[in-house]
């Protein structure tokens, strides 16, 4: 049932909500290099700045293309509110991904723990 669930959110919001969201100005993108295409891949995230880090948790973990990318290469970009920051991307295996969803957007983090899979943080330092 898992691999189910993985599969068809995974197929919507490549197909449907990315796309979409990818064009709204206000929108997070996180901005990884291909590990195979070696090109700009752009996905939508939610998260939120603390400092000079950008906090977000990832719903399905080493599965998620982004991720995968980010272990290739943890340079990576990050649009907040129209600007790019670029940044040094780490993966948090080790952190408590049900309190850290506690101190990012509420809408986000409810998504993410509703239809997630395999939780994983990351934090993105910020250059």
């Amino acid at each position: 049932m898992t691999e189910l669930k993985f599969r068809t959110v995974t197929a919507f919001q490549r197909r449907i909500v990315n796309p979409v969201a990818r064009r709204m100005p206000g929108q997070v993108l996180l901005e990884t290099t291909g590990r195979k295409s070696g090109l700009p891949r752009r996905t939508p995230v939610g998260g939120r700045r603390i400092g000079d880090a950008f906090w977000l948790v990832s719903e399905y973990g080493d599965k998620s293309h982004y991720v995968r990318n980010i272990q290739a290469d943890p340079q990576v970009r990050v649009r907040l509110k129209g600007v790019w920051h670029t940044g040094t991307a780490h993966l948090l295996p080790d952190d408590d991904v049900r309190a850290r969803l506690r101190t990012l957007p509420r809408y986000n983090s409810a998504v993410v723990q509703g239809l997630g899979t395999q939780l994983l943080t990351v934090r993105v330092d910020l250059t």
